[in-house]
């Protein structure tokens, strides 16, 4: 037990977030299919081939890899996060199956680094509730979307912080769609469609998933 203990201190230590949740990891990945139902949540984004989207918070590349699918070879994947490590994972995947419409980019807590005005959608699951400064990410994605692009936001609401402040949600790696859609009006986006119930998360329903489609009219 101590020897497993001083282990994981060690990866921890010379690997910050490396040891993260079952939905992170590609060996998890398999059972992450079981309770996210991730081909209507391309159909609710209106995802096409051909299309330039990224994948931000993209960890090991879950998500990464069904855009790539969606998109097509004429189609581009921008698949950002803040950790190298995982990044460096997400390419050797995108190798393994073939992906080479796939791109990584290394963002950082208040700027995803995206280009301006190239993609056609970009899509936050379950990431947005851990962002210090939502107001100037959502900024910095907006200015990244062509016009009429979109943005789509996915999060769980944890039954135990429903009715509780923005900071409590997120303390609790949770939020409400209410909050995230004010939010994406105040930052010039029109939200177009709100699902307040996706399933349930890792299978718990006192986890529902939500997921808002909002667009940026280019103005």
């Amino acid at each position: 037990m101590i020897r497993t203990l001083k282990y994981i201190a060690v990866v921890l230590f010379l690997f910050p977030g490396v040891l993260v949740t079952a939905q992170y990891s590609e060996n998890d990945w398999a059972e992450r299919d079981e309770w996210m139902d991730v081909a209507r949540i391309l159909e609710l984004s209106g995802i096409a081939q051909g299309q330039t989207v990224a994948d931000i918070g993209c960890h090991e590349g879950y998500l990464t890899m069904y855009l790539a699918e969606a998109v097509g070879e004429e189609g581009n994947v921008l698949a950002e996060d803040i950790s190298s490590y995982r990044l460096e994972r997400l390419r050797s995947h995108a190798r393994e199956r073939g992906h080479e419409n796939v791109a990584t980019v290394l963002g950082d807590e208040t700027d995803p680094k995206l280009p301006d005005a190239a993609m056609d959608i970009v899509f936050v699951v379950d990431a947005y509730h851990e962002m210090k400064r939502p107001m100037t990410m959502l900024r910095h994605f907006r200015n990244s979307l062509k016009p009429g692009g979109k943005i789509v936001i996915l999060e769980k609401l944890k039954e135990k912080v429903r009715n509780k402040s923005r900071q409590e949600q997120a303390k609790a790696h949770s939020l409400s769609p209410e909050f995230v859609g004010e939010e994406l009006e105040d930052a010039g986006f029109t939200v177009l469609r709100v699902y307040r119930d996706l399933g349930d998360w890792e299978k718990n329903p006192r986890k529902k998933i939500w997921l808002i489609v909002a667009e940026f009219n280019g103005v």
